[in-house]
């Protein structure tokens, strides 16, 4: 048999132009700038993970619980009454931000009776997620019947006697535009992973 020639047998290496070296940087960097842009608008438009601090969802959710919130469904739909919302409480303080749940809608009226009863346009509000029943001294500003805007939602914590919510002057009713979104799935701790919201109602 003939010999193999060693050099039909393997090719040998190109070397690139600075053309080709130019455009494989640039298509890299074009990757990771879409990565990183992708990444980007995830956070600003679909979900976010964010923590729960302080006591005031007790029982529905506990200090230190990690959450992912759906930032996108209230593009599409209005919130609904029970959903658990995060939100900027204050109009000039986009860093602080709270976990609540919504109890009045726009054009609504709320009133809390002194026996802690929930009052929806004159009809009591029937609904199991409070902690205990509201004390007189924390009905706040609602203990006068307040009427929400068109855009504007009544939200409370769960725990009902150590909740800073819409009962208090400080943060009052909450205009759509300072909601970020609902709270969607729990992720911390993982024995408790799920979601949060059920489907809200009306």
């Amino acid at each position: 048999m003939k010999p193999v020639n060693q050099a039909n047998e393997t090719e040998e290496k190109k070397e690139m132009t600075p053309q080709e070296v130019v455009k494989e940087i640039v298509g890299t960097v074009l990757y990771f700038a879409g990565v990183i842009l992708a990444a980007i608008l995830i956070v600003v438009f679909v979900v976010q993970r964010t923590q729960v601090d302080g006591e005031s969802m007790e029982p529905t959710l506990y200090n230190g619980e990690n959450l992912m919130v759906d930032k996108l469904s209230y593009r599409f739909r209005e919130p609904k009454r029970f959903e658990v919302i995060v939100l900027q409480p204050f109009e000039n303080d986009k860093k602080t931000l709270y976990i609540k749940r919504i109890i009045g809608l726009p054009g609504e009226t709320i009133q809390i009776l002194e026996d802690g009863s929930i009052m929806i346009n004159g009809e009591k509000l029937y609904e199991g997620y409070g902690k205990e029943v509201i004390l007189p001294q924390n009905r706040e500003r609602a203990k006068e019947p307040i009427t929400l805007g068109e855009d504007e939602y009544f939200v409370m914590g769960d725990n009902r006697n150590n909740s800073g919510d819409s009962r208090s002057v400080a943060v009052g009713n909450i205009p759509k535009s300072r909601i970020i979104g609902r709270a969607w799935i729990r992720i911390w701790p993982l024995n408790k992973l799920g979601i949060v919201n059920k489907l809200g109602k009306n």
